[in-house]
């Protein structure tokens, strides 16, 4: 996290303030201890505030200007996704249970407050611009449009996703619209008042077939956008790739632009205005890469004294994302599991008869002279004898 000219703010998770074994959380359940992994982060609108939670159940909050830990606070279950709202006096925490949770930024030590749930796993939180509604993200496909005021009240659902919705994210600069995007390799543009689906874009359709991860499933872990161009960029769960696409507010479309191509995966993306497009790659040589248009196109920005401080930074911990960054997301826990019922009939089928031939074969009475041959002349002599 940078501050100011060269320097750096490092925060160390694992010397934060950590609740004892002994201690509760606040659904009345021991506390267990994590490896202090970052499960998710952002920023406020305004860049003010910076907020992260770890496997330890611990949402840690951040002034950035300059840099302060405000509060260690503690939450319900581990999380999934965090957002700011769009005044900046809430933090809203979805978690694996399918719960949002909030928590005051202007009171940091207050507790959290439940205010609505699922029935299934949330992937992802976010807020309309003007604080009016909050989305939810969900592992059954759905995308849900609560009032923020009463979340009890639902305003729409968006639904057509045919896999877990991975990601969404409310357009800043037209709040009307939603971007989402899907383990079924879809990114897909909504009215989200209405639920209506304006347009859906399939990712495989913009990727070369002899690419050797061409035929695998994937979800975007990643969207990025670029208000100043109505740019979206998409980065997807460890591929070397990025998408880039052209948001055509007045059409009601995603325009496809580029897919920029890299020798090693993607971790993350994430657009600067007035700078470009940063992209972080598993590559201890080269870990940052900035791309700006040109004539157009992305293309790598020339090495500048920016970036190669940068880097350094990177470079100087990169112990932390290879434990981090460079394990897998876990999308591929979360698809929906597949049954061939027939064939599973025809199996266990087999094994049943099978069964039933061995179990006869046990009682069957062994061959040779003391088997059958001795039985049937047993009963010839009983035959002449009563004859």
């Amino acid at each position: 996290m940078k501050n100011d000219g060269d320097s750096l703010f490092i925060y160390d998770c694992s010397a934060a303030e950590k609740k004892s074994q002994e201690n509760k959380g606040e659904d009345g359940q021991p506390v267990d201890q994590g490896s202090d992994t970052v499960l998710a982060s952002t920023f406020s609108k305004s860049g003010s505030y910076f907020v992260l939670t770890d496997d330890s159940k611990r949402l840690i909050l951040f002034r950035t200007n300059p840099w302060q830990c405000l509060s260690v606070r503690t939450v319900v279950r581990r999380c999934t996704a965090l957002t700011f709202t769009a005044s900046e006096e809430k933090i809203l925490v979805a978690d694996k249970s399918g719960d949002v949770y909030s928590f005051s930024v202007l009171e940091p030590h207050g507790g959290g407050r439940l205010e609505l749930g699922h029935l299934s796993m949330l992937l992802d939180v976010a807020v309309s611009p003007d604080d009016r509604f909050v989305l939810t993200a969900d592992r059954d496909e759905k995308i849900r449009v609560s009032w923020a005021a009463a979340p009890h009240s639902i305003e729409s659902f968006c639904l057509g996703h045919t896999e877990f919705v991975s990601r969404i994210f409310v357009v800043p600069n037209h709040p009307e619209l939603l971007l989402s995007s899907s383990g079924d390799c879809t990114l897909r543009l909504w009215e989200y008042r209405s639920g209506r689906e304006l347009h859906c874009c399939p990712l495989t359709s913009l990727q070369e077939p002899t690419e050797p991860w061409s035929d695998k499933r994937f979800a975007v872990s990643r969207i990025t956008y670029w208000s100043q161009e109505d740019c979206v960029a998409l980065s997807c769960d460890g591929l070397p790739v990025v998408y880039i696409f052209q948001l055509d507010a007045a059409q009601r479309q995603l325009v496809p632009r580029q897919l920029l191509t890299f020798q090693h995966r993607v971790w993350d993306a994430a657009f600067e205005e007035g700078h470009g497009l940063w992209v972080l790659q598993d590559c201890r040589e080269d870990p940052l890469v900035l791309y700006r248009p040109v004539g157009g196109q992305w293309q790598s920005a020339p090495e500048s004294a920016e970036l190669r401080r940068v880097c350094a930074h990177v470079r100087v911990n990169w112990a932390m994302l290879e434990g981090c960054a460079g394990v897998d997301s876990g999308f591929s826990s979360l698809y929906k599991a597949t049954c061939d019922n027939m064939t599973t009939y025809l199996k266990k089928k087999e094994e049943r008869l099978q069964q039933q031939l061995e179990k006869k074969r046990r009682q069957a009475p062994p061959p040779g002279p003391n088997g059958p041959t001795k039985k049937m002349r047993a009963g010839e002599l009983a035959q002449g004898c009563s004859s």
